[in-house]
């Protein structure tokens, strides 16, 4: 009985010391009100985690999607983005709804952003027959690097802002306006 219990104890143990651990990707969520409405984009944050300049080479880390050069611009669940005003992103009209984000990472120098009607999508799935559209990203290089994977929404006022996603020495934004 003794040794039951001991077992049963250390299985608690282990059991709690396991649930108490970080995930490797953490959710997250960007949201901004712009022109009075609400936009979220719900994704999962990996980090570099050393792998710096193995993320978006050819043969680095997302090369290894079967999707690739298409995206999920996260992990775990692919990114969601939700609009409570219809969009302009880019050049790309926008209803008011739920979608899902990916992006053509084909060109290092110029990312596409694709927004999927596909919705609660998991991980790698990407049907591109359920794109909505693509439009352009403007591509920069952030000051450090960005060890762990971020999207934000900045209102810019009048009803116009911008989404923006950084990760490791890469750093694309799209201008967003609410209608």
């Amino acid at each position: 009985m003794k040794l039951f219990l001991m077992c049963a104890c250390c299985l608690a143990l282990a059991s709690t010391a396991f649930a108490q651990k970080p995930p490797a990707s953490p959710p997250e969520q960007a949201t901004a009100t712009i022109g009075g409405k609400s936009i979220s984009i719900q994704y999962s944050s990996p980090g570099v985690k050393g792998r710096e300049g193995h993320i978006f080479s050819k043969d680095g880390l997302i090369s290894h999607d079967p999707h690739y050069p298409v995206w999920r611009a996260g992990a775990n669940s692919a990114t969601a983005l939700h609009t409570d005003a219809d969009l302009t992103i880019g050049n790309l009209a926008v209803p008011k709804g739920d979608y899902t984000l990916f992006v053509d990472i084909s060109n290092p120098d110029q990312w596409t952003l694709i927004v999927s009607k596909a919705t609660k999508e998991w991980g790698l799935a990407y049907d591109s027959s359920k794109d909505l559209g693509r439009t352009a990203m403007t591509m920069s290089k952030p000051p450090s690097l960005v060890e762990n994977l971020k999207w934000s929404i900045t209102d810019l006022g009048g009803g116009r802002g911008e989404i923006t996603l950084a990760w490791e020495d890469h750093s694309a934004s799209v201008p967003v306006v609410a209608h």
